[in-house]
């Protein structure tokens, strides 16, 4: 499970930073967490295969965060993409969306799906067979929902040395892995946990986009491994993050640490900073294991 940075910068594209996505991939199946302008440019550039891309997750409908989907719709389109595509998003996006198909990308070739998102509670919104994704409210100017996405648990790890000594034939092994116990030929019961071992823990990585500071959302993370929180501003521009609902870095390293994560990822950050060095520093008093994202950069969860 890892997740790939398509763009951690705020309202305004710089030259420095994109406006915000990130890919997230579980075995291969790819899932896109917000659309700036210029997130096609920069999925180039990662070298990620975007054409697989199953579904798109929309935070909430501000610019930075939708104005490159219409574009990646329709370039998916001039690839002959034929697999649905699946945009979970809040539902105010659905006419927009729609409209921008009907006047941009005619003769589509594959279906687009919308589904909306209820912003206001935490609720699976999503599931296949590699990961579930749940919509996680948040408080900004408008509507907007951050997603957990947790990896499904995997089959147990067989013991070759113990099928071996059983004598277990090929065929029973798949049976094994989904938690029934062999008979030997001489009628003893072999319990599945002495022929396995079990799989590594599923791993759980949270995104939580445009939000002003909420000292409770701790608690709707307890099970996340590694958080992604916005930190628009550093604390000298405390007054700017509460008139926009933004949150500094210092109160996305509190969410951190009352969730007691493993790693902290910040970014969104305000154009105004041309160190995130800053910011950085202030995150790290309080919760030392955070870290910067950047442009193509992959977080292994």
């Amino acid at each position: 499970m890892k997740v790939t940075v398509i763009g951690c910068g705020s309202a305004l594209p710089t030259m420095h930073h994109n406006n915000a996505a990130q890919v997230v991939e579980v075995d291969g199946h790819l899932y896109l967490i917000d659309c700036g302008e210029g997130t096609q440019v920069w999925l180039r550039r990662s070298k990620l295969a975007f054409s697989r891309i199953a579904a798109i997750f929309i935070t909430h409908i501000h610019g930075d965060h939708v104005f490159g989907l219409i574009g990646l719709i329709s370039s998916f389109n001039l690839l002959d993409r034929d697999k649905p595509l699946h945009v979970f998003a809040p539902k105010e996006l659905e006419d927009f969306l729609n409209l921008q198909i009907k006047l941009f990308c005619r003769d589509m070739g594959y279906e687009v799906i919308f589904h909306a998102v209820d912003t206001t509670r935490k609720q699976v919104i999503f599931e296949d067979e590699k990961v579930t994704v749940k919509s996680l409210p948040l408080n900004h100017r408008m509507p907007c929902s951050g997603f957990i996405f947790s990896e499904k648990q995997k089959l147990p790890h067989i013991k070759r040395e113990m099928i071996d000594f059983y004598k277990v034939p090929n065929y029973k092994i798949n049976d094994i892995k989904h938690g029934l116990d062999f008979v030997a030929e001489d009628g003893e019961v072999v319990p599945y946990t002495r022929l396995t071992t079990p799989a590594k823990k599923p791993r759980t990585y949270a995104y939580c986009s445009d939000t002003k500071y909420i000292p409770e959302l701790y608690k709707q993370l307890e099970e996340v491994d590694v958080l992604y929180h916005e930190a628009t501003y550093a604390n000298d521009r405390q007054d700017q993050a509460a008139k926009y609902y933004h949150s500094t870095a210092e109160e996305a390293a509190k969410v951190a640490r009352d969730a007691d994560v493993e790693r902290l990822y910040i970014g969104h950050y305000s154009q105004r900073y041309n160190d995130e060095d800053i910011l950085l520093k202030e995150a790290k008093a309080v919760f030392p294991e955070t870290y910067l994202t950047n442009e193509n950069q992959e977080i292994r969860i």
